[in-house]
């Protein structure tokens, strides 16, 4: 059960400098993606010290603007990190937490990334939450249980407000790598996500599922017409303006 308008979210990772955002930007401003707001809703996630520059460029298109990481805790003695209240004070909407590189890179617990997401909401922000198993866990035909225990941490911290997030499927072995899960391969794990949304006794159409794994302009169509998949949160090519707008109108 695929929600009625998609929602296209871009990650841009830690890439760009002033000069580069203002370029990128302004090229997305010219793709003129007013068209496919009816359709899609459209948000890019930038480095932190980006935010109000990326806001206040974007204030009059129908783009959001989000966080890709937020701290789990509200303020306090934690050298480095970023709060949901500092995030949200930019203008920011969205809030990526549990990206694979995150739990990678920074050993974040599927505990961890819950509090991250609760502490988002606290905030009025709506916290994207990153799901997805490796290239050795899907081998071992372990993808259902790694998705379900990630999820299952996040059911259980948040409760009812499981309602006011977004998941995202991102297969590791297909982040960066070029490789892509086939359309059928995706929507088996939104399918099964989706039934643990039911099962948690959430509307199965109140969570948006998006995909992300090497989304581009030439497959995006096809992805986003798997009834489960409400979406794509998208890596590099959130970086060519002309992809980006490409695989939004897709949407």
């Amino acid at each position: 059960m695929s929600l009625s308008k998609k929602l296209i979210v871009g990650n841009w990772k830690m890439h760009g400098s002033r000069a580069a955002n203002a370029e990128l930007l302004k090229g997305l401003l010219g793709a003129d993606l007013k068209g496919s707001a009816p359709r899609a809703s459209v948000a890019v996630c930038v480095p932190f010290p980006y935010l109000g520059e990326v806001v206040a460029a974007l204030q009059d298109s129908v783009m959001a603007v989000g966080s890709q990481d937020v701290s789990a805790h509200a303020h306090g003695a934690y050298t480095g990190e970023v709060s949901g209240a500092m995030v949200r004070e930019f203008g920011a909407v969205y809030a990526i937490v549990g990206h694979s590189e995150r739990r990678s890179y920074h050993a974040e617990s599927d505990q961890l990334v819950a509090d991250k997401a609760k502490a988002a909401l606290a905030q009025g922000l709506v916290p994207i939450v990153c799901v997805g198993e490796t290239l050795a866990e899907r081998d071992a035909g372990q993808t259902d249980a790694v998705v379900a225990r990630q999820l299952k941490a996040v059911i259980d911290t948040l409760g009812v407000d499981l309602a006011r997030v977004v998941v995202a499927y991102e297969p590791v072995w297909a982040i960066g790598t070029g490789k892509t899960a086939s359309p059928e391969q995706a929507q088996a794990v939104h399918a099964f996500l989706r039934a643990q949304l039911v099962a948690a006794q959430v509307s199965a159409a109140s969570v948006p599922l998006l995909y992300g794994g090497s989304v581009k302009p030439d497959n995006a169509a096809e992805l986003f017409a798997q009834p489960d998949i409400d979406g794509g949160l998208i890596g590099g090519a959130s970086l060519k303006a002309a992809d980006f707008a490409a695989i939004a109108r897709a949407a």
